[in-house]
């Protein structure tokens, strides 16, 4: 098997305990974590949105605002971000502006992803192009979102 897919998986599931967390809080469960080129872990960070009534406290957000504060730079240099859902508009200009290298995701946001429906990362009018890799525990991810809106769904229904 290859190494990277086994690092890119071992890292994703860290991402997954982040959304767990998250959901266990009420967050709309979305784990993010950055680690170095060789992949040692910088700092991990879940969405806190409701929590601190801040509609910027992304998963993304957080862990970028983390790192940057470890390592003493906000140019995050030479790392990798693990996010288990695509990143919005938001948070990919943010990684752009972080110098973010590598992003891995697991799964697609077909409504708001800034990879999937913009192609952000790619885009050769930016002054930062960032690799990209999506797909890595694709269902798992999916699963955990699509679960917490169904059962969000639910209990809105029942409190009508």
């Amino acid at each position: 098997m290859n190494r990277s897919i086994d690092i890119h998986t071992r890292l994703m599931h860290e991402a997954l305990a982040e959304a767990v967390d998250a959901a266990q809080k009420g967050e709309v469960p979305v784990g993010a974590l950055i680690v170095s080129s060789n992949g040692d872990l910088i700092a991990k960070a879940h969405n806190e949105s409701v929590s601190r009534n801040d509609p910027t406290a992304h998963a993304e957000i957080l862990v970028l605002r983390e790192a940057s504060r470890k390592l003493g730079n906000y140019r995050l240099l030479n790392t990798i971000l693990y996010v288990t859902i695509e990143p919005c508009i938001m948070c990919m200009g943010a990684l752009i502006h972080a110098r973010v290298h590598h992003l891995v995701y697991g799964a697609k946001d077909l409504k708001g992803g800034a990879v999937s429906l913009y192609n952000i990362p790619k885009d050769l009018r930016l002054n930062h192009i960032i690799k990209t890799s999506s797909g890595v525990l694709e269902k798992e991810c999916r699963d955990i979102i699509q679960s917490f809106f169904r059962q969000r769904r639910g209990n809105e229904k029942s409190k009508v």
